[in-house]
């Protein structure tokens, strides 16, 4: 891990998206910790690559709406994110002081972003049914075990959930779900299949997992590897992956 223990500057994130002609980008949390995320809004307001941010705050907390109300009055905050993977209990997103805190977010405007393992996507399932109306992004493909060869339930409880119309999934993630070292794209592929006909090209969008897609590749090789693979569908399709998807789920202004 030693490659992520280092600062990455805004001009560094610039740069990589430069680099491959993206124009710009929603960054999102990683602590949980809402100094962090108000760190990160002002970065964003004097990055313009950043487009949107996708923060945290305590959803379980009883006066969430306080930190929820002062927050939004910045637009570039899109949406929030909690990191259930590191939570040792596995039904943590069936909670009901975190239900009560999720229901909140449609009235603000704001997304969620699901960040799990496959062992979590059958509560997930529930965790999304109680709440029909809130936009929700699936982070990484929900994490498939690439470096043990499974997908079958993977691919089963992925199905799933993306026969829930307000889920969207994020292309991102798979490389370091992979052996870092020794990962080929023929082993990617058949994940990117399983996503692409699970979600179609209206509900998925692009992501990197920059900078920690950096223990498997940097962000031009990953990149590149989803361009070609995105290669035979329509200049529509494609659209909506490289942009008009993130813009419609985070509801990114023009």
């Amino acid at each position: 891990m030693d490659i992520l223990k280092r600062d990455f500057t805004s001009d560094e994130f610039a740069d990589v998206l430069d680099a491959v002609g993206i124009d710009g980008a929603v960054t999102v949390q990683a602590r949980h910790d809402i100094e962090e995320t108000e760190w990160l809004l002002d970065v964003a307001h004097d990055t313009p690559e950043i487009l949107g941010v996708v923060g945290w705050v305590d959803l379980t907390d009883a006066h969430v709406d306080r930190h929820l109300e002062r927050l939004t009055q910045d637009p570039m905050l899109v949406g929030l994110r909690h990191a259930v993977q590191d939570e040792p209990d596995d039904a943590f997103m069936l909670r009901e002081d975190f239900n009560r805190g999720v229901a909140r977010l449609h009235g603000y405007g704001l997304t969620y972003d699901i960040l799990i393992y496959p062992n979590h996507l059958e509560n997930t399932l529930l965790f999304v049914d109680r709440h029909p109306d809130q936009l929700f992004v699936l982070d990484h493909v929900a994490k498939p075990r690439i470096r043990n060869r499974e997908i079958a339930s993977w691919q089963e409880g992925l199905t799933a959930l993306a026969r829930r119309s307000n889920c969207y999934c994020k292309l991102s993630g798979l490389v370091t779900e992979a052996d870092w070292q020794k990962w080929t794209v023929g082993e990617i592929r058949p994940y990117l299949d399983a996503a692409l006909d699970a979600f179609g090209p209206k509900r998925i969008m692009f992501g990197s997992d920059w900078p920690v897609c950096l223990l498997a590749c940097d962000y031009s090789r990953w990149y590149h590897l989803v361009d070609d693979y995105l290669a035979n569908l329509s200049p529509h399709e494609r659209d909506r992956i490289w942009g008009e998807t993130a813009a419609e789920a985070y509801r990114l202004e023009a």
